[in-house]
């Protein structure tokens, strides 16, 4: 096979300049919290033009190693700059007052999105500045939601649900990006303890976080998260219009292959289906979708999970479900939802009428934060997996809400999980 495309050649090996080194002139500041894009400043992580860098660490996160193995063999110029011609949002976000608060967002640029008219002008003088959200439009087709058509429970209006099944959603890609002081102050601790951390449990990966305490915006190498909103999008900014909103963690393998050991699936499709509903009774629908699969501790620690689990003494049991988790990982959960209302504060959210969660953690992150949650929606018991039920009995035990009986000791020790070779 031919190709016309000749792969740009990477860059010799010369002089490399090493991040600790000091910063260079040209650098634009940044003032987290402004009231103005111009005020707060662009967020210019490039490579390129080292003297222009303003943020520790590159855009697109954890796909940044992608774009250097890009780079390495040859396929991408390191010099490449994105055309942003006809990339605008197709729904205008904001601004919305708790942009300008430097507490209330902490972990992503509120005016990520719109960067190539906020600063075209720095643009045009030859800074690299990218976007780091994205809002577009599209049609979300799932076999839930053609089963909820045919049971009866929702109808095609035309408007916000097809008669095919597919759901019109409105969606946006969101890029962390952590202002530094307010994350620590989030987590209750100082700066330089959350800067060494970063730097040690990353490897030294980012000399910066040690080196360059000037620099107070951080692009961390994580996955971010992807909004869908069910209905009018400006209408998330009004208490006034139902808010029906889940914000959902990945979890690849029951969200996209329908493992049925944990409930993360059919809480999903629940939500979504609450969420046309909520739109075509007039309101609006949210579904945040963040990055963190295995509660943040990964994959892989999950599915040794899986098997401790599945293997212990006693068989799969909700008394030791979290027991296990923290055997293998040395903790119960890492997803710590301290920065999760960050995304509900750039949509301006101010009530979420009908939370469809029964996560404690999440429901004290989001009322935390000052945000009002009128009705807690559960988690139908018909739509619970059988090997699920462990799961669910003990984040219930643990606190979770459920307008049932919380399970006691004896209790939790009735449900059992089938074993690995079930």
């Amino acid at each position: 096979m031919s190709s016309d495309v000749t792969p740009a050649a990477p860059r010799s090996a010369g002089h490399i300049r090493l991040t600790s080194h000091g910063g260079g002139f040209g650098a634009l500041p940044i003032t987290w919290g402004a009231d103005t894009p111009t005020g707060r400043g662009p967020v210019v992580g490039t490579t390129t033009t080292r003297l222009h860098r303003n943020v520790i660490g590159t855009h697109s996160g954890s796909y940044g190693v992608y774009r250097a193995l890009a780079v390495a063999a040859g396929a991408l110029s390191r010099d490449h700059r994105a055309d942003l011609t006809n990339t605008s949002p197709t729904h205008l976000i904001g601004p919305h007052p708790q942009w300008s608060d430097p507490d209330a967002i902490v972990s992503l640029d509120p005016w990520g999105a719109s960067v190539a008219d906020v600063f075209a002008g720095e643009i045009a003088a030859g800074y690299d500045i990218r976007p780091s959200i994205a809002v577009t439009r599209a049609h979300v087709i799932l076999p839930e939601i053609a089963d909820a058509i045919a049971r009866g429970r929702l109808r095609p209006d035309g408007r916000f649900l097809l008669e095919g099944g597919a759901a019109l959603v409105t969606k946006a890609a969101i890029e962390p990006v952590w202002y530094l002081p307010g994350v620590a102050r989030r987590f209750g601790c100082t700066e330089s303890d959350l800067r060494r951390a970063l730097f040690e449990e990353t490897g030294g990966m980012y000399p910066e976080l040690v080196t360059r305490s000037d620099l107070e915006v951080f692009l961390p190498p994580i996955g971010g998260q992807t909004l869908y909103v069910f209905g009018d999008a400006g209408d998330l900014a009004d208490p006034s219009v139902e808010l029906t909103a889940r914000v959902h963690d990945e979890c690849n393998g029951s969200d996209v292959f329908g493992s049925d050991i944990c409930t993360c699936r059919p809480y999903l499709t629940h939500a979504i289906e609450e969420c046309i509903l909520g739109a075509q009774r007039g309101g609006v629908g949210l579904v945040s979708y963040s990055r963190k699969e295995g509660r943040a501790l990964g994959e892989v620690t999950k599915f040794l999970v899986y098997n401790a689990r599945k293997r212990q003494l006693g068989g799969d049991t909700a008394d030791q479900y979290f027991a296990r988790t923290e055997c293998v990982a040395g903790v119960q959960d890492m997803r710590f939802q301290e920065l999760m209302p960050d995304v509900l504060h750039w949509l301006g959210i101010r009530k979420i009428h009908r939370l469809v969660s029964m996560s404690n953690m999440k429901y004290d992150a989001i009322t935390g934060s000052g945000i009002e949650v009128g009705t807690r929606v559960n988690l139908p018991d018909d739509l619970i997996p059988a090997d699920a039920r462990v799961e669910i009995d003990a984040k219930t035990a643990a606190g979770y809400f459920t307008p049932g009986p919380i399970p006691d000791a004896a209790e939790l020790k009735k449900a059992k999980g089938r074993g690995l070779d079930a």
